[in-house]
């Protein structure tokens, strides 16, 4: 039988589904869309919620309490969601794509997506002390 995260996302229980993330806190970063085009853009700004060492939601189950338009990602809503990074579980594995070789599960260590490069550890800055988004726009891509 295939581990779980090689199943089709619609399978998945609830701790699956929830093992799935990285822990890459990408999606937790503010974008900047452009009104014109439709392109986004990254920011280097976190949400205030965003454990940026850790790369995790420091309140995830009242985070819309505090957050009102933080997503609740599911396997519904998956491929609609443009500003997924380009290397998030959830995306990979709906678009039938394996997951990196850096992922936790792949690798059994939470520290490997850190080593990768691939978080947002060491490079972000809290909404809580931004100021304007245009202003923290990066070349990073997400």
């Amino acid at each position: 039988m295939k581990p779980f995260w090689e199943q089709p996302l619609s399978t998945l229980d609830r701790a699956q589904w929830e093992a799935l993330c990285d822990g890459c806190g990408k999606c937790c970063l503010h974008k900047i869309e452009d009104e014109d085009t439709g392109e986004l853009y990254a920011t280097n700004v976190a949400c205030r919620l965003l454990d940026r060492h850790a790369g995790m939601c420091s309140d995830y189950k009242h985070r819309h309490a505090y957050v009102a338009e933080c997503v609740r990602l599911n396997a519904n809503n998956v491929d609609d969601i443009a500003w997924l990074p380009q290397t998030c579980a959830y995306r990979l594995r709906a678009a039938g794509e394996k997951l990196p070789d850096w992922h936790y599960l792949i690798t059994g260590d939470r520290e490997s997506v850190h080593a990768a490069g691939e978080s947002v550890r060491g490079w972000t800055i809290s909404e809580d002390v931004a100021g304007d988004l245009e202003h923290h726009m990066v070349d990073k891509a997400l």
